[in-house]
């Protein structure tokens, strides 16, 4: 007897801050398929993106590699085509590997080892968001983040990313339903989707219905309040400039008023991910499917008056994680893990092995934490992107957060007596010798000086490839899902009573 192998379902958000999933969704959100989800999932509450920025941390999401690895250092760095990512590794072993929605690959490739990509992303593929260490302190206005999200929070019926998101929904659902038809079958191959939704990632605008769920929202001011350029730390001082701070008046209305447009979006993404449940449901596929629930980074909300990503501190570093299915045992998991551990997560599950390939794997499987077995592996993070002028890593051990980069202070947390991060003990005697300790371990893990050359050396090929590429005729890498419109519905090369039972699930009934 052959032994189905599961099907996988990944939902992915864009920017959805991990503070507010403590133990599952935090009690006021309005999401109560997550939280249904989160009643029957193994909860990772110390889960952390391995950069805090799209492209990078979504390249070591799907690979399990650090960015000093994958060489995804920003939003326009190339991932490369030789990077195993879970993908390949799936589809290696028979997997229908299928992606809607976002995962901002930059580069020719826009692929990555998926056999489909029902949707094309929406950020660009090029090298034209690149920053520059050469110009520190330079902001790139065109596409620079800058606080018009937070000015501009409000309420719209459409926009361009509810656009891009119901889309996204829909062509998941048909390929769920597409599954279906076929899931009876004994020979069927196992599926991984991918649906990468880019909510509730700014700017702060949600639809009525779901806006109005938050009128009285306990949590629309900060827990942290703003705290003034001069008292900031050196790389949150870069980001108030790389955010162009001093051309906005930010008020405190428009602070509660971005919350409540971020925390609406959530509520919009629920009604998502409840509707791709429901139809594992109807289809009786829900038995044979895990279902896992992440995100690519955090937002600082206006805490500590920082927006976005791009740092270290929890609300931009930490990110919800929830896995669910057969096998696997529901519950709170407060051991820090990281979106370099989804890879080989998912491979574990699959029983697939990654032997060849770990020596150069970042992550690892969760199974055995999730199991209940002890974890001692720190979380490692990295960030070399915009508002950084050279590349800043991070450690997260046991209770401690480590932050070095080598033209700032070190930063020290103690995130059990500190969550809120504003105690920095690296600057107190009594800890010298825990920063030492970490700095070793930083020395270990990181030449930073290569490091350093490495970013920089990307950047200046990029700046001499993009403007040379805009030049004269200009083929865009953006992928452009194709239909064969001869096969879809009803043809005169098909019997039409064949066509009706084979696209009705269930059949007969």
């Amino acid at each position: 007897m052959t032994i189905r192998r599961p099907n996988f379902l990944i939902v992915m958000v864009d920017q959805l801050n991990g503070t507010l999933f403590p133990d599952g969704p935090a009690d006021f959100l309005h999401v109560p398929h997550l939280k249904a989800l989160a009643q029957r999932s193994a909860r990772f509450a110390s889960n952390y993106t391995a950069s805090p920025l799209c492209a990078p941390g979504r390249a070591s999401f799907m690979s399990g590699q650090l960015p000093s690895r994958t060489q995804v250092y920003d939003n326009a760095a190339e991932f490369a085509s030789s990077i195993p990512t879970y993908a390949h590794h799936l589809r290696g072993a028979g997997y229908h590997t299928v992606l809607a929605g976002k995962m901002h690959f930059v580069g020719p490739d826009q692929l990555h080892g998926f056999e489909e990509r029902l949707t094309t992303d929406i950020y660009p593929a090029d090298f034209g968001w690149t920053p520059d260490y050469r110009k520190p302190g330079e902001r790139i206005d065109w596409w620079y983040h800058n606080l018009g999200s937070v000015t501009g929070a409000g309420v719209a019926e459409i926009t361009n990313q509810m656009e891009y998101d119901d889309e996204v929904a829909f062509h998941a659902t048909q390929k769920l339903y597409e599954f279906a038809r076929v899931s009876d079958d004994s020979d069927r191959r196992p599926w991984c989707l991918t649906v990468s939704f880019t909510h509730p990632h700014d700017p702060y605008v949600a639809r009525r219905k779901y806006w109005d769920l938050y009128e009285d929202c306990p949590a629309l001011e900060p827990a942290v309040g703003f705290i003034p350029y001069d008292s900031q730390d050196p790389h949150s001082k870069r980001l108030y400039k790389a955010s162009d701070y001093d051309s906005f008046d930010i008020t405190p209305e428009q602070v509660r008023r971005s919350r409540r447009g971020y925390f609406a979006n959530i509520s919009y993404l629920d009604d998502k991910v409840g509707d791709l449940l429901s139809v594992l449901e109807r289809t009786r596929m829900a038995d044979d499917t895990i279902v896992m629930f992440c995100s690519d980074h955090g937002d600082m909300l206006g805490e500590r008056g920082l927006w976005f990503k791009m740092c270290f501190y929890e609300g931009a570093a930490r990110v919800p994680l929830m896995m669910a299915g057969k096998g696997i045992k529901a519950g709170l998991i407060k051991t820090p893990v990281s979106n370099l551990d989804v890879a080989p997560t998912l491979c574990d599950l699959a029983g697939i092995d990654m032997s060849g390939i770990a020596p150069w794997t970042d992550g690892q499987s969760l199974l055995p934490l999730a199991g209940g077995k002890e974890r001692s592996a720190p979380v490692l993070m990295e960030y070399a992107a915009e508002g950084s002028y050279a590349p800043m890593v991070a450690i997260r051990e046991s209770k401690y957060k480590f932050v070095h980069c080598e033209l700032d202070p070190p930063q020290l947390f103690d995130l059990d007596a500190d969550p809120r991060e504003l105690d920095n003990l690296a600057t107190r005697p009594a800890y010298a010798d825990l920063v030492s300790a970490f700095m070793e371990k930083v020395r270990a893990r990181w030449n930073m000086a290569s490091f350093d050359a490495a970013v920089r050396e990307s950047q200046a090929r990029r700046w001499v490839v993009y403007p040379a590429l805009r030049n004269g005729a200009y083929y865009p890498w953006e992928f452009q899902p194709l239909q064969k419109a001869s096969e879809r519905y009803m043809r005169n090369h098909m019997n039409l009573d064949n066509l009706e039972e084979s696209k009705r699930f269930p059949r007969g009934e």
